[in-house]
């Protein structure tokens, strides 16, 4: 029984994935996480600061803010648990802290715990070297109202995932409203829209001579990353330390 941590419980990721364990035969939801935990009075223990837990846990899911790092990273290490980190908004600051924990400590980390944008990304690796510099790459991402972040951390995998064919000879261009001068063409554009509840939508866009190629997921629903981070728990469990992400479980 893998015993699990929500940070970011009461979040609208914490809940899903609390639900989803909830029906699980071989996971356990031992406390959730979360500043506004004075306000919840369901089942579950939770509580306002993860050093305020003092049970048994094997990993910690974390859809919470980027803020939430330090204490996060102090408290797996010092009780030697693995993480399981779906919480963007990330820079590159974040990034050298996960790296250097997980020299001691098992991570999971992906800005999008989706099997299909996954392999969303590799689709777009495959057309970005197949159509080389001879076409216009755009990258137009859809979220909901209430999303902090933007563009969101699933629009820079991507965009990355890209720049990597082109060993990382891309610029990114953020929307174009006060642009005057025409596309270069080392841009990718990078667009983003906020509107209802809208979950996640991805659209990839290759532009060129008279024809355009599109690669795009939609997301239904939160369960789809929900599934996604608790196969990442069964997966980091196993490991001893190093930073890992879909492509593990996917190529693995």
């Amino acid at each position: 029984m893998i015993k699990i941590v929500i940070n970011g419980f009461l979040g609208q990721m914490g809940q899903v994935i609390g639900n989803q364990i909830k029906n699980s035969v071989d996971m356990e939801l031992v406390g959730g996480i979360d500043k506004n935990a004075d306000s919840y009075k369901g089942e579950t223990k939770v509580y306002k600061n993860l050093d305020d837990f003092h049970g048994d846990c094997d990993v910690i899911i974390d859809f919470s803010h980027p803020t939430s790092l330090d204490n996060l990273l102090k408290y797996a290490k010092t009780n030697k648990v693995a993480l399981v980190i779906g919480t963007t908004g990330y820079e590159e600051k974040e990034m050298q802290k996960l790296n250097e924990a997980s020299k001691e400590i098992p991570i999971f980390y992906s800005a999008n715990m989706s099997l299909g944008i996954n392999l969303l990304l590799s689709l777009v690796s495959k057309a970005a070297s197949v159509l080389g510099e001879d076409f216009d790459i755009e990258i137009i991402e859809k979220h909901h109202n209430k999303k902090i972040d933007a563009p969101s951390g699933t629009a820079y995998m991507i965009a990355n995932k890209i720049n990597e064919v082109f060993d990382n000879g891309k610029v990114y261009t953020f929307g174009r409203n006060t642009k005057t001068n025409k596309r270069s063409p080392k841009e990718i554009g990078i667009h983003a829209v906020r509107g209802g509840t809208i979950v996640g939508e991805h659209d990839v866009l290759f532009a060129g001579l008279d024809e355009t190629i599109e690669i795009k997921h939609n997301a239904s629903s939160k369960n789809v990353f929900a599934k996604g981070a608790l196969v990442a728990a069964q997966f980091i469990v196993k490991k001893d330390k190093g930073l890992f992400n879909m492509d593990d479980i996917i190529n693995g």
